[in-house]
């Protein structure tokens, strides 16, 4: 689906202007709180900052942003716990699911923001220290006895299942691929891993500020703001022959701006990460952004990677879940047996 940009700040416009017709249900200062998953921290504190400023300039209210995050998974059961979140920003479409099935949000909800609300993609690369000592080319090399890894855990976090799923797709696309040894290679992956984080962020400080593990697997996003921030002689980024399209998906909290009167500011919040400005920043903080044009500014820092999507290998999210992640499922007895 191709974004018509001129579309999508009409419609931030349209919401904005009717925002400030509605002086009764808006109040001058406005409290917001965007549930979102860990490794986007520093990338909603300057759009918060951004549109923040654009929603005051077009309606004269005030916002007080809070952010939450944490594991995706764990950031859900949050919100149908009772954590009353305006927006969720989460690292993939089954934790806004579940929140959907508790009532807080339409369940329809992928259908209200292009691209079935997901405005930004990344996938999944492997972090190696300088100069990969181990050698680390593919997938196929984590599994090798003597790879120490470092990921986060699936049963909390949705990078780390989106990094098992990837696995696992690797290893059905080879040559005479087939479950059963898709299931061996994964088993043998996680038989490797030494350290398995609640979540992304502290996954990242275990391999580079504690300095254990051979390779992490990560986001892209957050590998190459490692990189950057920490220097390049300290890290190299490992890209495999294929990976998976992540896509972090967005929704509004229907249940909280129903009740609070931030439906209007809700929409604008998330129209606002598709306009021209809100994509932008995303590639600046290395997620690859939806609209095409932007994305070709740039191109330099995206390589060109072959991916395959969860839809096309593994039936979409919820047969995905099921299968690999509910209690008993496979992933539960790969890691039993490991240990």
């Amino acid at each position: 689906m191709k974004i018509n940009v001129k579309t999508l700040v009409s419609a931030v416009l349209l919401i904005t202007g009717l925002a400030t017709t509605t002086t009764a249900v808006q109040a001058a200062d406005r409290e917001f709180l965007n549930v979102s998953y860990d490794a986007t921290r520093e990338f909603y504190d300057e759009f918060n900052q951004s549109f923040g400023n654009y929603w005051k300039s077009r309606t004269g209210h005030a916002v007080k942003f809070k952010q939450s995050h944490g594991g995706s998974g764990k950031q859900a059961r949050a919100v149908v716990d009772g954590l009353k979140a305006d927006v969720v920003t989460l690292a993939l479409a089954n934790d806004i699911d579940e929140i959907a099935k508790s009532g807080q949000i339409d369940k329809d909800w992928q259908k209200q923001f292009p691209h079935n609300s997901a405005p930004y993609t990344s996938t999944i690369v492997f972090m190696v220290r300088k100069g990969n000592p181990k050698n680390i080319k593919d997938w196929a090399d984590l599994a090798r006895p003597g790879v120490q890894i470092i990921t986060p855990n699936p049963k909390t976090g949705g990078l780390p299942r989106w990094i098992y799923l990837s696995a696992w797709g690797y290893a059905l696309k080879q040559p005479a691929g087939n479950e059963a040894k898709a299931r061996e290679f994964v088993s043998k992956m996680y038989h490797n891993v030494t350290v398995m984080d609640p979540a992304a962020r502290g996954s990242m400080t275990t391999f580079a500020e504690r300095g254990m593990g051979d390779v992490l697997l990560t986001w892209e996003n957050e590998a190459l703001v490692s990189v950057k921030n920490q220097g390049k002689n300290k890290f190299d980024i490992i890209y495999p022959s294929i990976s998976i399209l992540t896509e972090p998906s967005v929704a509004i909290v229907n249940k909280t701006v129903d009740k609070n009167g931030n439906k209007w500011l809700a929409t604008g919040y998330i129209n606002y990460l598709y306009s021209p400005l809100g994509q932008d920043m995303a590639a600046r903080y290395y997620y690859r952004p939806r609209n095409p044009q932007i994305l070709a500014k740039y191109a330099a820092q995206f390589p060109t990677l072959k991916t395959f999507t969860i839809d096309d290998v593994f039936g979409g999210w919820a047969k995905a879940q099921q299968t690999h992640f509910s209690n008993g499922g496979v992933f539960d007895q790969i890691y039993n047996d490991k240990r």
